[in-house]
């Protein structure tokens, strides 16, 4: 009977273990490998460029969203064309400014004032060092086809690409830090890389980019979303930030 009860108390202590592990600690692996794995792409994406060995796949890959036999006509009908513009506005200054107020405003009204400072910084931090970055490399726009967008910055890293990763990654790791209901926390990230994605391609299908500026783009934003993430966490443990409040249910964190 005691050799039974001492296996059982090591299996309920593993089971723990693994369950706080899942829970928690394989979350931070994910973050410190997405950003880890952001930093390093990006440098090694950035080196590519410079040595101009990324030109032949960049030209490969833009001219596969034109019309063979007419380069100044992307594929699909003209209202393809048009959902084009409309995806790559929701990486424009002025809709990312709206959706991060518009986050920070539910933040101040759901009374999580300490988070709502911190995305306060963390949001106009990434989109700063974006724009250090387009001004440091200094790449010019594709010359291949004509431009569906107005441009007025350089190519690398895709500003549009890099932005909307910053905000919508970076509100949603902060939003899903605040929030105790696992559906909700799912449905925040898969709209956020969504909607990342989608001004993304916009950029490439609109001959704005090439599609090496939009990657550098992506990662770079994906690994500031990740480094915010870790840091939220840090302060929430440390009490500096609020922390989520429990939820009945399988649902709960």
């Amino acid at each position: 009977m005691k050799h039974y009860r001492k296996i059982e108390h090591v299996r309920r202590h593993g089971l723990s273990l693994l369950a706080r592990l899942g829970r928690y600690e394989l979350a931070v692996l994910l973050c410190v490998s997405v950003l880890s794995g952001g930093v390093w792409g990006f440098i090694e994406l950035a080196d590519a460029v410079t040595e101009g060995e990324t030109r032949s796949i960049d030209e490969t890959l833009l001219l596969s969203l034109r019309n063979a036999a007419d380069h100044t006509d992307p594929l699909g009908p003209g209202w393809v064309e048009e959902m084009g513009r409309d995806f790559t506005a929701l990486g424009g200054v002025g809709v990312l400014v709206v959706i991060a107020l518009g986050a920070l405003g539910y933040l101040l009204l759901a009374r999580h004032y300490r988070a709502a400072l911190f995305a306060s910084v963390a949001v106009p931090g990434g989109m700063l060092l974006s724009t250090l970055m387009k001004m440091g490399f200094d790449r010019p726009r594709p010359d291949l086809v004509p431009h569906e967008a107005m441009v007025y910055t350089a190519s690398f890293p895709s500003g549009h690409s890099m932005m909307s990763a910053v905000t919508y990654l970076t509100l949603a790791a902060l939003l899903i830090r605040v929030q105790p209901a696992l559906r909700l926390k799912a449905y925040l990230l898969i709209l956020a890389i969504l909607l990342t994605l989608l001004v993304g391609i916009s950029r490439v299908y609109l001959g704005v980019h090439w599609p090496t500026d939009v990657l550098a783009g992506w990662t770079a934003g994906a690994a500031w979303a990740a480094l915010c993430w870790l840091v939220m966490r840090w302060l929430q443990r440390r009490g500096q930030v609020e922390t989520e409040q429990s939820s009945s249910g399988t649902d709960a964190e």
